[in-house]
């Protein structure tokens, strides 16, 4: 099987991490993966570049999303759902692991139902605001950064000035 892999909208913790358990997983499966780059743009431009388990195997540690991501919409455009059909079968996919917010797993939703594509759509925002899921990708970052905010105001509040 030839799966394809995306990340769309905002940057996050995470998203390296969701990639490299779909490559590994599914190498133990035989598949094979390709990293769409840019999110939906690098579908639409089949703009792809194959991923290994060695290619993911040093990738936890670094920060956002090694495919690069966009806020691209592929049905703000017309005859763009079927541009992805033909991109989906020109790159020779049978299956998308989709990774986003709600735009991005939108269009993953609009993309089977409408056309019957397999894709498999990971939830990550910040915002924590997908139905269905408890919480996130992003989600307990944006939580521990605001924590941190705080707790070093409290430090400075507390301290009395002469």
């Amino acid at each position: 099987m030839r799966v394809g892999i995306l990340t769309g909208g905002g940057d996050c913790p995470g998203l390296n991490a969701v990639i490299r358990a779909v490559v590994r997983t599914g190498g133990r499966h035989g598949h094979e993966h390709v990293g769409l780059l840019h999110g939906w743009r690098g579908l639409l431009e089949r703009d792809g570049r194959s991923l290994s388990r060695a290619d993911v195997g040093a990738i936890m540690t670094r920060g956002g999303t090694i495919l690069g991501s966009s806020r691209t919409n592929p049905f703000k455009s017309e005859g763009g759902g079927e541009e992805c059909v033909r991109a989906f079968a020109d790159l020779g996919l049978d299956a998308l692991v989709a990774i986003g917010g709600e735009d991005t797993l939108g269009v993953a939703r609009r993309l089977y139902a409408e056309h019957g594509l397999k894709i498999v759509g990971v939830p990550k925002t910040i915002d924590n605001d997908l139905s269905g899921t408890d919480f996130t990708f992003g989600f307990w970052t944006a939580v521990q950064i605001a924590t941190d905010a705080i707790d070093r105001l409290h430090t400075t509040a507390d301290r009395t000035t002469a």
